[in-house]
């Protein structure tokens, strides 16, 4: 599956932003989606997770309460919305899918996913 990543932009702190993984050359509901993020010179951070079918998911510690992710499978995209955000979120975020069609796995490690998109930029000033 082919992932594009979009919705990123210059934001204020406390503002809202919503960003969008569309996804093609596969059947997007046989796989769980993960959304990443990335700073210079450090390792990519884990944000959330989504099973193929809504089901399950997990947030990293950093985001929950302000981060939802969310899916739509006749669409084809996966989703996640971003509020409240800081300048620490401030990154290049990328979503990532992972072929498998299990429930209540969690795949919360960047190496567990063979698919990434491109990336998208975050700027959050203060």
């Amino acid at each position: 599956v082919q992932l594009q990543a979009s919705g990123g932009g210059l934001v204020q702190a406390g503002d809202s932003l919503r960003l969008s993984c569309a996804a093609s050359g596969d059947t997007f509901g046989n796989y769980y989606m993960g959304w990443f993020r990335q700073t210079p010179g450090k390792e990519r951070e884990f944000v959330a997770m989504i099973d193929w079918n809504g089901g399950t998911l997990y947030y990293g510690e950093s985001v929950k309460g302000r981060f939802t992710i969310s899916r739509d499978n006749a669409k084809n995209t996966g989703y996640l919305q971003m509020n409240s955000l800081k300048p620490e979120d401030t990154a290049v975020y990328y979503c990532a899918a992972k072929k498998d069609r299990r429930t209540g796995v969690r795949h919360t490690y960047a190496h567990y996913y063979p698919n990434w998109g491109q990336g998208t930029q975050v700027t959050v000033s203060s």
